[in-house]
């Protein structure tokens, strides 16, 4: 598959930050992508280095084979939407969207219409004056009637509640469907994306630590539980994220087990259950979380 987005020994220094540290993936077109992490670990500089609105330290970014900074022409063909969007003084909903329908040259209008009522947006009242869930929908409608060949969430639904982040996955992935493109989404509500991703990076502290398709990762941690002592003998030496100690009990998440392991465990009376996503991304980054600097 065609890669869209190329990223290769990437940093972005603050001082003696480094956000992003040499980091390098690949995004494949026509998937679903989680970039996951927690708040501070780098997600949203990164994000804004892809698109060109901050210049790299040192590497290289290639969106659609091209550099992507001050590039009208990749730029047309990408859509950023994020939750701490800002608008000029004035501008109203519908404001929005007629600028939106200029610059993205495949921009459904009948689509945007359909989102603005179900996801009721009130598109002649100013942005300035829209609670932070109207705010959201407008950075969804957008993000989906663009048709952009490549569309990155950045938690613009996080304002929206729990019906209608629903609401706004279910849309996603018909139009998806219907209308094949790539997508990044960027998260902390994994466990409510999780069945929608393809692909999953996982960044910590400016680095990347995963990069793997969803359905490796899935089963790649087992939870093991039971009497302390037995658990803390199976978990020996091997790849512990977890330990979690209730009195005699315990429970342990780790991973690289083999099936005939997880009979084994079974067998001496241990409780093996699945990890999900979220837990998994949990695992990997319990370090203290920085303050992301250009967040």
């Amino acid at each position: 598959m065609t890669a869209i987005v190329e990223v290769s020994d990437l940093t972005k220094r603050y001082g003696s930050l480094a956000a992003v540290d040499d980091v390098s993936f690949v995004v494949r077109e026509h998937a679903i992508t989680g970039l996951l992490g927690r708040n501070g670990a780098g997600k949203t500089t990164l994000m804004q280095l892809i698109t060109g609105q901050e210049f790299v330290t040192s590497g290289t970014i290639r969106l659609f084979g091209q550099p992507p900074l001050e590039n009208a022409a990749v730029l047309s063909r990408t859509c950023f939407i994020k939750e701490s969007q800002t608008y000029p003084d004035g501008f109203k909903g519908e404001h929005v969207l007629r600028v939106a329908s200029w610059v993205f040259p495949h921009w459904d209008g009948a689509l945007a219409r359909d989102l603005v009522a179900e996801f009721r947006v009130p598109l002649d009242r100013r942005m300035k004056k829209m609670s932070r869930g109207q705010a959201s929908a407008i950075g969804v409608v957008v993000g989906l009637a663009s048709r952009a060949e490549l569309t990155i969430f950045d938690e613009p639904y996080a304002g929206l509640d729990a019906v209608a982040r629903r609401a706004f996955y279910d849309r996603l992935l018909a139009d998806y469907a219907e209308h094949p493109r790539t997508i990044v989404l960027s998260t902390h509500l994994i466990d409510e994306v999780a069945d929608l991703l393809e692909h999953v990076l996982v960044i910590d502290e400016g680095r990347l630590i995963i990069d793997a398709a969803a359905e490796d990762l899935r089963g790649s941690a087992t939870t093991v539980s039971g009497r302390q002592a037995d658990v803390e003998q199976f978990a020996r030496g091997r790849d512990v994220l977890q330990t979690d100690v209730v009195g005699a009990f315990a429970s342990v998440t780790v991973t690289g087990l083999t099936p005939s392991e997880r009979a084994a465990a079974a067998a001496a009376g241990l409780e093996v259950g699945p990890v999900s996503l979220q837990q998994l991304v949990i695992g990997r980054t319990r370090g203290t979380a920085r303050q992301e600097v250009a967040s």
